[in-house]
């Protein structure tokens, strides 16, 4: 799995116009699930979301993780993530997990997140698994931190 986490002061998809997942203060993790993935880096990559520590402490040093600060998720899924454009023009979508696989492990990122938000009252918002969405937000920082499972493992 691929994520691009934004610190954000805000957040907000929309699908025809409509909100579907909004936050205010948190990390806005866009998502993209590789052929081959598995529930464990479901898991592995919500725990490394969490703990991240990015969050600003009382000096105003990243510090703290969202599980210590507080705040909420949005996840959106972006098979794009996988995209190859080392050759050609037309990036290469084949190394992006198929739709039904995608859909499952993007619903357990979205558990697990949900999981370990819940005891500290962190609230996990997502898109709409493919739907063409327009996604809105406001980083804060601006922190972005790339994450490959492949990697951390």
């Amino acid at each position: 799995m691929r994520a691009v986490i934004q610190r954000v002061s805000r957040a907000e998809v929309r699908v025809d116009g409509e909100s579907v997942g909004r936050i205010g203060r948190g990390l806005a993790v866009l998502t993209g699930i590789g052929a081959g993935d598995t529930p464990e880096a479901a898991q592995m990559l919500a725990r490394k979301v969490m703990n991240l520590r990015i969050l600003d402490d009382e000096s105003g040093k990243m510090n703290r993780s969202l599980l210590e600060a507080g705040g909420e998720v949005l996840c959106v899924s972006q098979f794009t993530l996988y995209g190859d454009a080392r050759h050609g023009r037309r990036p290469s979508y084949v190394a992006a997990a198929p739709p039904e696989t995608a859909e499952a492990l993007y619903g357990k990122l979205l558990e697990e997140l949900s999981v370990l938000g819940a005891p500290r009252g962190i609230r996990v918002a997502s898109g709409r698994f493919q739907a063409m969405m327009e996604v809105e937000l406001v980083n804060d920082g601006p922190v972005t931190i790339l994450l490959d499972t492949d990697r951390i493992f």
